[in-house]
């Protein structure tokens, strides 16, 4: 008798147990099930397909496809260069205002096809090669994308004196299960073809935090598309040229040749910034912080903004109660390097959108930041006018007294 009622007891102990997590869980479920809050919100669903966008220096012809999309019905005139960068352009009179953004990320192409049905990969952009190792990848194949993951030897069967080292990326495959060159070819594979990070894009935890790849620079693209909703239908004495450029990742190529067609006499790059809000290793890498404001570099490896310029952006940003974030970062280069060397020298900015995590499969960029970039930009370039550009461009030294 005792057996037996104990038997029921813990019977009817594990069912109360089991009843109580199904109703804990049923919200979790219920939310689940439902769509998210920000699934209606545009500037997300826009954050989202740019970020999901393949698009590695020269493949980058479906973000150029999300661009087109959404700047050609509020331009008045839509052109492309010969490197596939989008010139969209607002207004046919006034000093010509280049906004740049570029459409390019991180990622690699196919070199070779192993007898065992590996790949090798040939890297785009700086990345650095602790964060290859394990990482999933999309391959852009003749028939479609093809999953791919780059290989890491097992813990048990690495010496020691290695387990701490760094996996050089000459070393790394691509593993897409395929067992023969043979099998990797019928997939549709082939020397050549692009590669990007698989990183889909996260609203993080319900925070104005958002996790994704390429912020740099598709936090750029989606800065360009909502400055321009709001300028389209706006009076501005500027011929304003948004331009979403290409292989800014290998050589700032898009902005060069952009420039040549565009002949800009302000430049305004749009960029996605490197905090040192969590491994800032030095207070002097970089200053920046994620939730803080958008930024302005006053330095970087390829450009010295025109201070003229700069100043105009801090006595905007005063103006529209936007906080302002100021950088100075070494091994950075951006397309207002480019735009500074055309047209006989370009007074030039590069603007910032901070990110955690750049150069990696997976960043980190805050909504507020963003917002308050948008607000930056239009309330700048609609500051603009002939007078306001030709002092900015004035070199010439006060007269003696």
């Amino acid at each position: 008798m005792r057996n037996s009622a104990s038997c029921k007891l813990a019977r009817l102990h594990s069912l109360l147990s089991f009843l109580t997590v199904a109703v804990l869980a049923l919200p979790i479920a219920a939310l689940g099930a439902q769509a998210p809050p920000a699934a209606s919100d545009p500037t997300v669903l826009l954050l989202e397909k740019l970020s999901n966008a393949p698009g590695p220096p020269g493949a980058e012809e479906p973000v150029r496809a999300i661009m087109v999309a959404e700047m050609k019905p509020l331009a008045g005139s839509l052109r492309y260069d010969g490197l596939g960068s989008v010139i969209a352009q607002q207004g046919t009179a006034g000093p010509r205002i280049m906004i740049d953004a570029h459409m390019d990320e991180l990622g690699g192409m196919v070199r070779r096809i192993t007898p065992n049905g590996l790949l090798t990969m040939q890297m785009l952009g700086g990345w650095l090669d602790q964060a290859l190792v394990d990482q999933r990848w999309t391959i852009l194949g003749s028939k479609g994308p093809v999953h791919a993951v780059t290989g890491i030897r097992d813990i048990h069967v690495v010496p020691a004196d290695e387990r701490n080292r760094v996996y050089p990326r000459n070393g790394l495959t691509l593993d897409i299960g395929a067992f023969t060159a043979e099998q990797a070819a019928a997939m549709g594979i082939e020397p050549g073809d692009p590669v990007v990070p698989d990183s889909p894009f996260t609203v993080l935890n319900g925070s104005d935090n958002y996790l994704g790849k390429a912020w740099d620079d598709r936090v750029g693209c989606a800065v360009l598309i909502e400055a321009m909703q709001r300028t389209a239908h706006s009076a501005h004495p500027n011929q304003l040229f948004y331009v979403a450029t290409t292989q800014e990742e290998i050589g700032l190529r898009g902005a060069r040749t952009a420039s040549q067609i565009v002949k800009p006499e302000i430049g305004i790059a749009i960029e996605g910034g490197i905090t040192g809000d969590v491994y800032g290793g030095h207070p002097e890498e970089t200053q920046e912080k994620l939730g803080a404001g958008p930024g302005i570099f006053l330095y970087d490896s390829s450009t010295l903004p025109n201070r003229k310029l700069v100043a105009r952006v801090k006595q905007t940003a005063a103006a529209s109660a936007i906080p302002v974030q100021f950088d100075l970062v070494q091994g950075y280069g951006d397309d207002s390097a480019e735009m500074q060397a055309s047209n006989g020298g370009t007074p030039t900015v590069n603007l910032v959108v901070p990110v955690r995590y750049t150069h990696a499969h997976n960043g980190i960029m805050n909504r507020k930041d963003f917002d308050q970039m948008v607000t930056l930009v239009v309330d700048l370039v609609n500051g603009l006018d002939q007078k306001t550009v030709d002092a900015l461009r004035d070199f010439t030294p006060p007269a003696a007294p």
